[in-house]
């Protein structure tokens, strides 16, 4: 069997054709033939004549003289020249954690596409519709061309049954009795066509038509378990126990444990949890709207601050406190927490802005963005008199380093604490939603594909969220971006050359990934 192999000497890149063969006492040996040499300039191939010609005679007419083969390709001897690494790296890791799998048995007619589909939603920051130009250079499964119109055509393929299906397997084999974080955000869009693009609380603060995204995160597995999509125009309390019904019914019964952020918050949502869901537990953060969690702050006041109430965190300790309480005939766990760096920085940060809303007032400049503030913290009063609203002032600061949680469990303060901070594993997940994987606008114009369309982009989220965990673990970021690791895997080409496949060599940083991704390193032949 023969191959084309690489070797760089000095600055320049030679070209061998080797040859594997066993000597006369059956030992396996192998011959090198030099053949040409790379163009440092245009990376191209130059043959020797001799290697030239021995080609025509085997066959494979070459249509090549000395003065044009800088210049040209020979593409009778090269079948193909892709990028590998990245599909191989990205494939490896679906197979590892089952996604291949699942999405094989529930998408069995576009698995494959929906796998590209998201392989080129990681790699690219580019719209959908480059993507024939980005399989031109990559190796894939063999999905053939995806113009704009087959993807679009695509994300009109596949539907409720088979998202559910997806979202049912998924769960089962990815929860269990951790605690699982929830929160929403916003994605906004231009079309007029989707029915749930709504105006609404837009968290970017974007003046466009949105949807609202609802996420459930697994807070040690540190991957995307379910979405699900809401009108731009819902609040998040009043998308809860719709999320919590469809959460429970593709996870089988499963016994459900929530983490959320104050958003979430309802006497009702709290009620419906504990009867409806009884085996399931929950801690969600209680907005100080509510005068039962002032007034439980306000009992601390004074006394939380001992050694005894001390709560670790990644930084500065804080303090904390949990106690028992009845809310509506509910017995309940409030867990008071109390930073008084965070106090501080509040109250500061506060002054300062009032400070300068009064010298604005005075100096009669208009904002209509902060017409708001001004009329809660400030008393402008006739002859452009403006005295600072005090006691607006000292309310708003009541609170200002403190944070309630209720929970139905029996945690203490630390570990509730150390639950409800490793929800922020869903905030870097939206980011990484609408800035790693581009989706920051829907760039679809009906439902049936906006929803197919963020779906691939969940898939996408799995092997990024995966690919982020073990980088985190294993040290990569000290060395390398999420971007740089697949630029990296990106130089990892693979030739077809009459009908062989040859792999360029492995780097040293190349095994190096693979090893930290326990994955087994690239052959082909």
């Amino acid at each position: 069997m023969s191959s084309i192999t690489k070797q760089t000497v000095g600055n320049n890149t030679y070209l061998y054709e080797s040859h594997s063969f066993r000597d006369d006492k059956g030992r396996p040996r192998n011959r090198k033939i030099k053949i040409g040499k790379i163009n440092r300039k245009t990376g191209r191939a130059i043959y020797t004549q001799e290697y030239i010609n021995r080609m025509r005679e085997a066959g494979t007419p070459v249509a090549m003289t000395e003065t044009d083969g800088l210049e040209k390709h020979i593409n009778e001897i090269f079948d193909g020249l892709k990028s590998y690494g990245l599909f191989y790296f990205l494939r490896r890791i679906c197979e590892k954690i089952k996604l291949t799998k699942i999405l094989e048995k529930t998408m069995q007619e576009h698995w494959e596409e929906i796998c590209m589909l998201s392989f080129y939603l990681i790699a690219n920051d580019k719209p959908l519709m480059y993507m024939d130009d980005w399989l031109e250079e990559n190796a894939g499964y063999s999905v053939g061309r995806m113009s704009s119109q087959r993807i679009s055509d695509l994300l009109n393929k596949f539907g409720q049954k088979e998202r559910n299906d997806f979202y049912k397997a998924w769960c089962e084999a990815n929860t269990s009795d951790e605690y699982m974080a929830l929160d929403i955000t916003s994605i906004s869009s231009y079309s007029k066509l989707i029915q749930d693009c709504e105006r609404g609380y837009n968290r970017d603060g974007e003046e466009l038509n949105q949807i609202n995204l609802c996420l459930l995160f697994g807070e040690e597995t540190q991957l995307p378990v379910y979405q699900t999509i809401y009108s731009g125009s819902l609040h998040d309390v009043s998308t809860f126990r719709s999320t919590v019904a469809q959460i429970d019914a593709v996870s089988g019964g499963k016994r459900l444990v929530f983490v959320t952020d104050k958003g979430f918050y309802s006497e009702k949502n709290i009620k419906m949890l504990i009867e409806k869901y009884h085996r399931s537990e929950f801690l969600i953060a209680v907005p100080f709207s509510n005068n039962w969690a002032r007034e439980l702050v306000r009992e601390e006041y004074g006394r939380i601050d001992k050694i005894s109430n001390i709560v670790k965190t990644s930084g500065s300790p804080i303090r904390g406190t949990s106690r028992e309480i009845i809310l509506s005939d509910m017995k309940l766990t409030a867990h008071i927490l109390y930073n008084p760096e965070r106090e501080v920085s509040s109250r500061n940060d506060l002054y300062a802005h009032v400070a300068w809303l009064k010298e604005t007032v005075e100096s009669l400049n208009q904002y209509p963005a902060i017409q708001e503030d001004i009329d809660k913290y400030l008393l402008v009063k006739s002859n452009n008199v403006v005295e600072i609203n005090e006691k607006a002032l000292e309310k708003e600061l009541e609170t200002s380093g403190w944070l309630v949680i209720l929970g139905n469990g029996k945690l203490t303060v630390q570990k509730a604490h150390d639950i409800y901070r490793k929800k922020d594993v869903v905030e870097k997940a939206f980011f990484k939603y609408k800035n790693l994987l581009g989706l920051q606008r829907l760039r679809v114009h009906s439902d049936k594909r906006m929803v197919n369309k963020l779906f691939i982009g969940f898939i996408a989220l799995i092997i990024v969220s995966y690919i982020h965990r073990i980088m985190k673990e294993k040290g990569l970021y000290k060395k390398m971006t999420m971007e740089k690791l697949f630029l990296t895997m990106f130089k990892l080409k693979k030739t077809v050359i009459k009908g062989y496949h040859v792999l360029s060599p492995i780097t040293k940083e190349q095994r190096e990934i693979f090893s930290a991704f326990s994955l087994p390193t690239p052959y082909v032949g």
